[in-house]
């Protein structure tokens, strides 16, 4: 197929690259130059010929600045998949945008950092008609391990944010966890291996061991993205009470204002050394 992904960073790099490998026509489009192949600087021109385009940006004002520039082309055969982590309400709003030309939307977020991707195990949540999504279907696997249809547009996207708080949270236990272990003498390697053995271990403890002992950072998923879906996700559920969420989304703007931002949201550990 003709295929465009606009948004070439940790992931949408990696997805174009693995559609282009999976014999697929791939334009790519990002906001700044990318020496990569299939580069199109022109927005319009990387969306006009494509059959699926896949945005994969920042947040709402990211996905809404590349639709003010592919909307003009759009056409009925086209189908839009929108994959950055964004609130339900924008959700919506972009559905309505694309299908008022004529073209089909899903909404596609996903878990799962770079490894996951890299290997094509990425988990995909859809929002939008079964219709759309069993068109697109074939593409969406060679990209993922499960792609589980949610519901209508908005459903997908407050999945993905209820994830990725369990994520924030549940990585935040670790890091205070493995802190208060390391006061007390004990060796990561013990902490990690005694882990396994409780109740609590989690697959996230598995996937951040490495760069916790080695205090490596390198972002899997950056701290400044995650510290953006928390926010959103307080937006979304202002009515609610969540005190942990509220009291962790201080942590992340503490971590964000201290420059840590492009770093892998585990590098918040670095807090809790002081």
């Amino acid at each position: 197929m003709k295929i465009a992904v606009f948004g070439l960073g940790i992931i949408g790099g990696v997805w174009a690259e693995n559609l282009h490998q999976s014999g697929h026509e791939v334009a790519r489009w990002n906001r700044s130059p990318k020496s990569v192949p299939g580069f199109v600087a022109d927005a319009r021109a990387a969306a006009e010929k494509a059959e699926l385009i896949f945005i994969v940006v920042s947040d709402p004002p990211a996905v809404q600045s590349v639709l003010d520039q592919v909307l003009p082309v759009l056409k009925p055969a086209q189908m839009v998949i929108q994959s950055s982590t964004i609130s339900p309400e924008a959700s919506k709003h972009f559905a309505a945008q694309v299908r008022a030309t004529g073209a089909a939307f899903l909404e596609a977020p996903f878990t799962g950092s770079k490894p996951a991707a890299e290997n094509r195990k990425t988990i995909f949540f859809i929002g939008g008609n079964a219709s759309d999504l069993e068109r697109a279907r074939p593409v969406l696997a060679q990209l993922s391990s499960t792609i589980e249809h949610i519901g209508d547009i908005g459903s997908a996207s407050a999945l993905k944010l209820a994830m990725n708080v369990n994520i924030a949270l549940v990585s935040e236990a670790l890091c205070e966890s493995l802190a208060l272990a390391r006061a007390a003498g004990i060796s990561d390697e013990r902490y990690f291996s005694i882990l396994k053995l409780n109740s609590s271990h989690s697959r996230m403890a598995d996937l951040k061991q490495p760069q916790l002992v080695a205090r490596d950072f390198a972002p899997q998923f950056s701290m400044k993205h995650m510290a953006k879906d928390i926010r959103l996700a307080l937006a979304s559920a202002a009515d609610l009470n969540l005190p942990q969420t509220q009291s962790l989304m201080r942590l992340y703007e503490e971590g964000v204002k201290r420059g840590w931002g492009d770093d892998d949201f585990i590098g918040l550990t670095r807090l809790l050394d002081e």
